[in-house]
């Protein structure tokens, strides 16, 4: 967004809510982490010019120098679900490891929605959500109408169809590099992991020690090991972010991490990000589309999530009338914004053409602790969380990169 005027309702919420827009500053965004680390491993096993991607070798290079990154022969990236950087900030005194080896490193910033397979998307590929067109935990799928689930990626198209590019993993693994990804045996394949990390040799772990030793035995020879956490955004999500639970799978997870960096052979640069964070949201300050008609009117289809919606108006619908009235009821909960606001300012990156319906006539950012819902579409279970993301505050946009070297 950088050289770009905002459009006026996104420069009204910049100032009045704090909201973090994707590429408003000179922050690195959270495509850049991976990127950067594959530059960092390419530089450190291969000569220059040595690889089949001198296309996109210089943007590799940029990124890892953006973030800080050494060249190194073995990088090992960690994404832990669900670990904002504010949130990290404000419970510090569970994470000894990272709040010592985070010092003089700053954050970057998550994608819009601030949600995991928009996310995963962007980490896994580099491409603005523009351009993968994971918009979201729900989507609708262009053509049908359907309401896919990105997360389960069920009633979505073929992981390749929908999402084209390739991932960093792949381009490394065709550029002969060793790559290594480790994870829950159910994501080894999964539609997401095709989506966005498709290309490495798949490990399966499941719990976070067995993981740190998978990835150890990984980088014993040169090349790059990608290793995903969960359980502290689960946690968030049943317990929320500020409880006891949650103090205690963030601590679980940075001594495993103190661990993983001490026993990583000598050499290895450690990258520690996340995908979103996170906050705990108040269900008095929650809207129901499905039971007020004021919301409902005009709207086909609602997905998203409840922090960040796509509004998908019915045929012939009046957009003026159903944003007017959003707005109305939303008051100051909420940032409605339309499809071309959301495009011209540069939310989502440059949007491509068939990404364009995949984005909601609306789309609604919700602000404070506050959520619009649609029972309709909506599981009980997902209703009942605590902690939920999606939206631009600092707490869900910005993010950990912390780099030990």
């Amino acid at each position: 967004m950088e050289g770009r005027a905002l459009p006026a309702v996104l420069e009204e919420a910049v100032e009045q809510h704090g909201f973090v827009l994707p590429g408003s500053d000179a922050r690195a965004g959270l495509g850049s982490v991976l990127v950067g680390a594959a530059g960092a491993v390419l530089t450190g096993t291969a000569p220059a010019g040595a690889t089949s991607l001198d296309a996109v070798a210089g943007a590799w290079h940029a990124a890892q120098e953006r973030l800080g990154l050494p060249a190194a022969p073995r990088v090992c990236v960690v994404l832990v679900d669900g670990l904002g950087h504010l949130n990290l900030a404000e419970r510090s005194g569970h994470a000894p490891f990272l709040r010592r080896a985070s010092a003089g490193c700053e954050p970057v910033t998550s994608t819009f929605p601030s949600t995991t397979a928009t996310a995963l998307g962007t980490f896994g590929t580099g491409v603005e959500p523009g351009g993968t067109g994971m918009l979201g935990y729900t989507v609708r799928v262009p053509g049908t109408g359907a309401l896919a689930n990105l997360v389960q990626w069920s009633g979505a198209p073929e992981p390749e169809e929908f999402q084209p590019h390739a991932s960093t993993l792949e381009l490394l693994a065709g550029a002969g590099v060793t790559v290594t990804s480790v994870g829950p045996a159910r994501f080894a394949g999964s539609g997401l992991t095709r989506a966005a990390l498709r290309g490495a040799r798949y490990v399966p772990a499941e719990s976070l020690a067995d993981r740190v030793d998978a990835a150890v035995r990984a980088l014993r020879e040169p090349g790059l090991a990608y290793l995903y956490w969960g359980d502290v955004d689960k946690v968030g999500h049943h317990q929320g972010v500020g409880s006891h639970a949650w103090g205690d799978a963030l601590a679980d997870a940075d001594s495993e991490l103190a661990r993983l960096a001490r026993s990583l052979p000598r050499g290895t640069v450690l990258v520690v990000t996340a995908d979103h964070g996170m906050v705990d949201v108040d269900p008095r300050l929650r809207w129901d589309v499905a039971t007020d008609p004021r919301l409902a009117a005009g709207v086909a289809l609602v997905a998203g999530e409840p922090r960040a919606s796509h509004v998908h108006l019915e045929t012939g619908a009046s957009l003026e009338r159903v944003r007017d009235a959003w707005r109305d009821v939303l008051g100051d909960a909420a940032v409605v914004l339309t499809r071309g606001e959301v495009v011209d300012g540069g939310l989502l990156g440059p949007v491509a053409d068939r990404v364009l319906p995949v984005v909601g006539d609306l789309m609604v950012a919700m602000t404070g602790v506050a959520t619009v819902v649609d029972t309709r579409t909506q599981t009980a279970a997902s209703l009942e969380m605590v902690g939920v993301h999606g939206s631009l505050t600092p707490q869900e946009m910005l993010v950990p990169c912390i780099v030990v070297a």
